[in-house]
């Protein structure tokens, strides 16, 4: 009976890993393609602004009192419709919003169609939705939509538009460029594909994550017997830690990609050089102990400190603290840690600190942690069993933790003492005869 619940437990949580795998892989596809979309839609409308900029107004303004199909509308026509075969899209075109609802579109750069003299007439309804004619009729800034669908011309496409300003600095039209679905689908495709690598990467490492915890996990139960529980426990908020890492290092990743690929050099150079001063503050977990048990529950305390924005100092002396079981030292420090945790996190991050020492002499072992938090209440009845200075939640058992670390002391004949310094600071000192 307990082999078939242990193969259904691994066989579930292979099932659990799988599926949240691919959870996270669709969320990165997904994200993946609206950073694509939105680089689009950013990088057409510099173009357009540049188009904007580079339009003949004398040539356009005599176009807009005359408004008809003369040399000053070939003109500009032909400007437009060379842009538009320069960026490879739907249509290139300006267009009149002169109120808050609909908008009209004068001149299209598109060749012109001999079979249909009437192609693009002036003045036709645009397909622009009427949020985005609203919001640049009140504001006079640029917009771009959402997908749009034009049944006339059978065409699926986004629409990006900014401001044409005449010589006084007035909006006299709208530049705008339609960028087909097909080109989007694209664009999108050949990112995706040069991201599967990552996609897949990313999915491989959280499975050599989890698989080398749980053979870590196993291992310490034949080392040192009834451990499950506090290993259990000590995994569960390493893996929860690096998988936040992860995510945060995804999306860092996507938003680089992004101005990278919208040719935003200075702002991908900014936004790396505001990330190595967050990752300059993250410090190695790794720590080199003759313990292996202690260098894990350390590691796992550090990145869980480091996550919390609570700055953490360990020291530990070169020695195996072997007269004392793994399992009874990991409840002790794992119990007083996260009390400290708990205190500190009460805090403003500025003022989150942590220290852990590990000592041993000829005589004990010494194990020290302060924390920056609030003066402790009556220290004579910590100790007792169900005693909690924290809130009672629903279901859950208060006040065992710090009566299971005295009694697992008592068992070595140690002593626990802890004490407020200079009433912002509280440390508990444990001696355990090393002998």
């Amino acid at each position: 009976m307990k082999r078939f619940k242990l193969k259904l437990i691994i066989v579930l949580s292979i099932v659990l890993v799988i599926f949240f795998i691919g959870i996270s892989m669709y969320t990165s596809y997904i994200k993946i393609e609206d950073t694509v979309e939105e680089a689009i839609a950013n990088q057409n409308l510099e173009a357009a602004k540049s188009i904007a900029k580079a339009i003949d107004l004398e040539t356009y303004e005599r176009f807009l009192k005359e408004r008809n199909r003369d040399e000053d509308y070939w003109t500009i026509r032909h400007y437009l419709n060379d842009a538009r075969e320069k960026l490879g899209v739907l249509y290139v075109y300006t267009m009149e919003i002169d109120n808050p609802t609909t908008s009209k579109i004068l001149i299209v750069g598109y060749p012109e169609n001999k079979d249909n003299p009437n192609d693009f007439l002036i003045g036709e309804v645009c397909t622009v939705p009427e949020a985005q004619v609203k919001f640049a009729y009140e504001e006079g800034k640029q917009f771009v939509t959402e997908i749009l669908e034009d049944t006339k011309y059978d065409h699926h496409y986004i629409t990006v538009g900014t401001p044409i300003m005449n010589e006084k600095g007035e909006i006299i039209s709208y530049l705008s460029i339609d960028i087909s679905t097909e080109t989007l689908d694209g664009i999108k495709e050949t990112v995706i594909n040069s991201n599967i690598f990552l996609l897949v990467l990313s999915g491989l490492f959280v499975i050599i994550v989890i698989i080398s915890f749980f053979l870590l996990q196993k291992w310490y139960q034949k080392e040192v017997g009834t451990t499950e529980y506090t290993y259990q426990k000590e995994i569960k908020t390493l893996i929860a830690s690096v998988s936040s890492l992860r995510h945060d290092y995804i999306n860092h990743i996507q938003v680089l990609h992004g101005f990278l690929h919208i040719g935003e050099v200075d702002q991908a150079t900014k936004y790396v050089d505001s990330l190595s001063k967050d990752i300059q503050t993250i410090e190695s977990i790794k720590l080199n102990l003759d313990h292996p048990g202690l260098a894990i529950l350390l590691q796992t305390k550090k990145l869980t400190c480091q996550n919390q924005q609570i700055d953490i100092q360990i020291t530990v002396d070169d020695n195996p603290f072997d007269n004392i079981k793994t399992i009874d030292l990991i409840n002790i420090l794992s119990n007083i840690i996260d009390n400290a945790i708990e205190a500190t996190m009460e805090l403003p991050e500025e003022l989150r600190k942590i220290t852990v020492s590990c000592k041993a002499d000829e005589l004990y072992y010494t194990f020290s942690i302060t924390n920056a938090g609030r003066k402790l209440p009556d220290i004579n009845q910590i100790f007792k069993q169900g005693y909690s200075t924290k809130k009672v939640e629903k279901g859950r058992v208060r006040g065992q933790g710090l009566f299971i670390v005295k009694e697992t002391i008592n068992k070595y004949n140690g002593t626990i003492t802890l004490d407020t310094i200079n009433e912002k600071e509280t440390i508990a000192i444990v001696k355990i005869p090393s002998k």
